[in-house]
């Protein structure tokens, strides 16, 4: 039986953001200063999520494992400390180019964005599989899966609104046909119709014309089904 991955839909989305703002950095003419702070503002949105998420998970995810395997829980906990770190470093290195005082030093600076910004991508890619790989096992072991959808439904009750509508632009750009349908027909049944409609509405923005329609004839049909 397959059973609920409680990372699967927030992992996918951050992972979409993380591969999409790689490609705008190395799209970026650092010697463009408009086009530079556009790149700026969206690395900052990046360290801003993935600390969030950190903090969700520390609060949410770690205190349920940190029950059985204590040790598990804190060596997770302190690979966010790390994850903290590079983002500072990050941070740091967007700070050096926008304080910079002539353009020759601002483009030496961007060099330093570029390769703290690989380590932070390739650093949280490979958090996000370990944690796949290894707190699933424990959540599954000790919770029901609606022992575990308790938990997530936990995390997503304490997401202001706006933060959310950030994630789930995300997370319908990075998950799959399936994914979505599947998710737009549990907050469907079990979500305030107003919910579903901004849902809808960011998949109709986000997903392509052909991948959207795939998406709504899986949706009539099933409602045809019903």
């Amino acid at each position: 039986m397959q059973r609920y991955n409680i990372f699967l839909q927030v992992h996918k989305g951050l992972k979409a953001l993380l591969y999409d703002t790689a490609l705008k950095v190395q799209h970026t003419d650092f010697w463009n200063v408009e086009e530079a702070e556009d790149t700026i503002e969206r690395i900052n949105e990046v360290v801003s999520l993935f600390e969030k998420h950190a903090h969700s998970e520390d609060t949410y995810v770690f205190s349920v494992v940190e029950k059985y395997e204590p040790s598990v829980a804190d060596a997770f906990e302190q690979e966010h400390v790390k994850d903290h770190f590079l983002g500072q470093l990050l941070e740091g290195s967007l700070a050096l180019y926008k304080n910079a005082g002539i353009i020759t030093e601002k483009v030496e600076a961007s060099k330093q964005i570029q390769s703290a910004y690989i380590k932070f991508m390739v650093f949280n890619i490979e958090h996000m599989a370990k944690e796949e790989d290894v707190i699933n096992p424990i959540l599954w072991r000790y919770n029901t899966d609606a022992e575990i959808m308790a938990i997530t439904q936990q995390i997503v009750a304490n997401i202001p609104q706006n933060q959310m509508a950030v994630v789930s632009k995300w997370m319908i750009r990075g998950l799959n046909n399936a994914e979505i349908t599947g998710w737009l027909k549990g907050v469907e049944k079990n979500a305030p119709e107003p919910v579903f409609q901004s849902l809808f509405v960011i998949a109709e923005r986000e997903l392509p014309e052909r991948r959207f329609r795939q998406v709504l004839e899986s949706l009539t049909e099933g409602a045809m089904l019903a």
